[in-house]
Order: structure tokens, then C-alpha cells, then sequence
């Protein structure tokens, strides 16, 4: 992997070109990453970033119906989809190096030409209302949105991706093209090219395909605001045979110094089967079927979190051995050995190897941090970073961000009130 290497050009409309050349590779995916997601939103328009990715499929001027541009992409075997986060949305297709030219007319005329037709809005209202559904039903997956709610409060950080059910039913076309045009410039829009490609033909097309996107001052978000004085607890009260629970602290942003040191530190504790969490809360006590954990960050906070789904009359216990670990770390109680610092690291770059052998991942992997980070850094880079890590680093870390004061514990199952769980959380 020491071998890729990426190209960035700007062009005249302030739209960012990154090239990523894989020579080994027979495929290519051309991926437009927008710098809009759902912290952008207003409480009027909770879900229109993600409601927006749908559409985008619904059809153009050109290309009128969803069939039309179906049928265009499978008749190259190729694989189109777009995801939304807080801070961003990405639009790609994948298929053979040799039709990058059919997908970068598909994205750029989804961007600039999507009709909204109102009786599409309509029916995809059903689609993503039943998405809605899909995800409260699923536990393990929604305890993450109530974590983020309890840590950013009624903020659009702290608000669900794919929003109210009654914002989505009062959605309009109107709506669309605001947001488009409030957000949608030119000036914040990626669009990386990654796999068996010739530079200069990818840039020739992306100049000839989105050269002409307009560029104007675009709305900003609200920046996140952290003040926290006590350990909180947030419940989302719901039946349920598990319970679902995200304890962790709050960290920093996604381009802090800390932020490698937190990822070996979050590995060491949940990454894995081996990982101290999965060891002593399924292995030796049976108390849950999963637990893992993750150190996420955003442009101005982040947040380093276990998650777990937990027999109800055994929560507490599972609480307390998660607080255990937290604790033990950071008071130098359970020692880092040099071992596991290294099995930690060797997990995180192994993780970042096999993801990057996918030429979508590869377009991801550099179109995120292009967009959201000061710098934009090749696969080597990062390993290398990961491999500088020290044990004094992660304990030093730890120290310093598993603080009392900055506990939040969010818990998705049929209880009343957090107070019967304030009394554990002690660090």
C-alpha cells in the first residue's frame, strides 16, 4: 500500500479533484463527496441530508426516471449508492475503469439536474419512514443516535440522520432546492476517482463534467459546545428482551494530536475478540453478546464510546466492569504491556489495510479527510502515525479523558429514569 499515492487539483470553481491511480486494479469508483450532512439541518428540515441522497436516484432532466439511470448503471455491472453522515454525503459509482466517463456524467447530473419530482417525494417518504422504523426496531444500531443525543443535547449534532417522522411527512420540493442551494457549492464538493485510472483522462472529464458547477458562500454549522460538569445518563425507554447501553467520555476533534493515541486506546479496550471489554464482559462473565468500542471524532468534538447488548438483570454488573477497565487504565491500576500496544496497532492498521483494498474505500478514505480535516494524507502516513504510538501516550490519554465529570452512560431498554444508574457511574 506504500505505493498509492493520490493527485489534488482544484478546479476553476474552487471543486476539488482527487485522483488516486491503482494499476493493479481492473475497477474504479468515481465518488462526489459533498460537505453537507445533517448538522446543517434546522429543526424545520431534520433529515433532508439523508432524504437528499434518496432522491438523488429518483431521476434528472436527462435521465427522468429511477429506471432510466438503473438501467444505465447495470448495464455497465455497476454499483451506485451514497451514504449521509452529520458532516457530509457521499454520492459514488463503482464499475470497470473503462466507463468512469458514464459515472461522472450519472453523479454530475444527479447533482445538478435532479427533477424532485413531488409524486417521487411522495412515495419515498413511505421508503424512508419504514428506514425510520428499521432503525428503532434495531437497538444495537439507534443506542449510538441516543448517545450523540445525550452529548450534544437538542442541537443538530444530537439529532437522529434520518429524522423526524413528522419533518419527513411535511418535506416539500422546495425544500430540496433550498438546501441545495444553500449548501451544494462547488467550493465543498470532492469528487476522488480511485483505481485503475489514467490521471489526466480523469481530470479532463471531471473538468469537462462538474467544471461548470457554481460556486457561492454557503451556510456554516453550529459549533458544538461542551460544558459538562457531572456524569449524566440518558434513557430512550423502550421493551426490550436486551438492553443496549453506550458508555463513554467525551475527547477532541478529528485532527488532534490525541486522536491516534485514543484509537490504539479504544482498540486495546474493544477492538477485537481479544480486546480487554470482549474478554471480561462476554468471555469470562456471559454478561452480553456484543461490546465493542470506537473513539469517533467531528470537526470541533469527539468521543470515545463502548457499546454493549446486556441481559437487563445483570446491567448494572456490566456497567461496572466496563467502568472497571476505564478506570484501571487510566490510574495505571491495569497496565498497557507492550504486547497489547502492539497487538492494538497491528489491529487498527490491519483494519485500515483490508478496508483500502476496495477502490470505494480508497475514494472514501481520501474524499473524507479532503473535506474534513486540515490535511489529507496517504495510507502510509496514517500506518505510520498508528505505529508511533507509545504505551506512555495511551495512558497519558486515557488520564485525561476518562474523567468523572465526563461520563455519559446512554441506555435503550424498559426503564423509568437514569437515576437508579447515576450512582454508578464513578470513575
Amino acid at each position: 500500500m506504500s505505493f498509492m499515492k493520490f493527485n489534488r487539483k482544484v478546479l476553476q470553481n474552487g471543486l476539488r479533484v482527487l485522483t488516486i491511480p491503482m494499476p493493479s486494479f481492473e475497477s474504479a469508483t468515481v465518488m462526489v463527496m459533498v460537505g453537507a450532512g445533517s448538522r446543517y439541518e434546522t429543526k424545520l428540515n431534520n433529515g433532508i441530508s439523508h432524504f437528499l441522497e434518496h432522491m438523488a436516484f429518483k431521476g434528472t432532466k436527462n435521465r427522468p426516471s429511477a429506471m432510466d439511470i438503473s438501467v444505465l448503471i447495470d448495464g455497465i455491472g455497476g454499483e451506485m449508492n451514497a451514504f449521509t453522515g452529520k458532516e457530509s454525503t457521499g454520492y459514488y459509482i463503482k464499475s470497470a475503469s473503462n466507463h468512469i466517463d458514464l459515472s461522472m456524467d450519472v453523479l454530475s447530473d444527479m447533482l445538478h439536474n435532479s427533477l424532485f419530482d413531488e409524486k417521487e417525494i411522495e412515495k419515498e417518504k413511505g421508503v424512508i419512514l419504514e428506514e425510520i422504523n428499521f432503525h428503532d426496531d434495531n437497538t444495537s444500531h439507534r443506542i449510538g443516535d441516543v448517545y450523540e443525543r445525550l452529548l450534544y443535547g437538542d442541537t443538530a449534532m444530537g439529532w437522529n440522520i434520518d429524522g423526524e417522522k413528522k419533518v419527513i411527512k411535511a418535506i416539500k420540493r422546495q425544500d430540496f432546492l433550498d438546501y441545495m442551494s444553500q449548501l451544494y457549492s462547488a467550493n465543498q464538493v470532492t469528487v476522488a476517482v480511485a483505481g485503475g485510472i489514467d490521471v489526466e483522462k480523469t481530470l479532463a472529464l471531471a473538468e469537462k463534467y462538474f467544471g461548470k458547477m457554481r460556486c457561492f458562500d454557503t451556510g456554516n454549522y453550529r459549533k458544538v459546545v461542551e460544558n459538562q460538569t457531572k456524569p449524566e445518563v440518558l434513557i430512550k425507554r423502550k421493551k426490550t428482551e436486551q438492553v443496549n447501553i453506550a458508555i463513554g467520555v467525551r475527547t477532541v476533534s478529528n485532527d488532534h494530536p490525541d486522536k491516534y493515541a485514543l484509537s490504539v486506546l479504544s482498540s486495546i479496550l474493544g477492538g477485537g475478540m481479544s480486546s480487554r471489554l470482549f474478554t471480561e464482559v462476554r468471555e469470562k462473565r456471559g454478561l452480553a453478546y456484543y461490546i465493542r468500542t470506537s473513539s469517533d471524532h467531528y470537526q470541533d468534538c469527539g468521543s470515545l464510546v463502548s457499546m454493549s447488548g446486556v441481559d437487563p438483570k445483570r446491567l448494572d454488573e456490566a456497567i461496572t466492569v466496563i467502568l472497571e477497565q476505564y478506570h484501571g487504565i487510566s490510574n495505571f491500576q491495569f497496565p498497557i504491556s507492550n504486547k497489547e500496544l502492539e497487538k492494538a496497532k497491528e489491529f487498527l492498521k490491519g483494519h485500515l489495510v483490508l478496508d483500502l483494498e476496495d477502490s470505494r474505500s480508497v475514494a472514501g478514505f481520501y474524499a473524507q479527510q479532503e473535506l474534513l480535516e486540515e490535511r489529507t494524507d496517504n495510507p502510509d502516513v496514517v500506518l505510520s502515525k498508528i505505529d508511533r504510538i507509545k504505551v506512555e501516550d495511551v495512558q497519558k490519554a486515557a488520564k485525561k479523558y476518562f474523567v468523572e465529570k465526563g461520563l455519559n452512560l446512554a441506555v435503550i431498554g424498559d426503564f423509568s429514569s437514569g437515576q437508579e444508574f447515576e450512582k454508578l457511574l464513578h470513575l
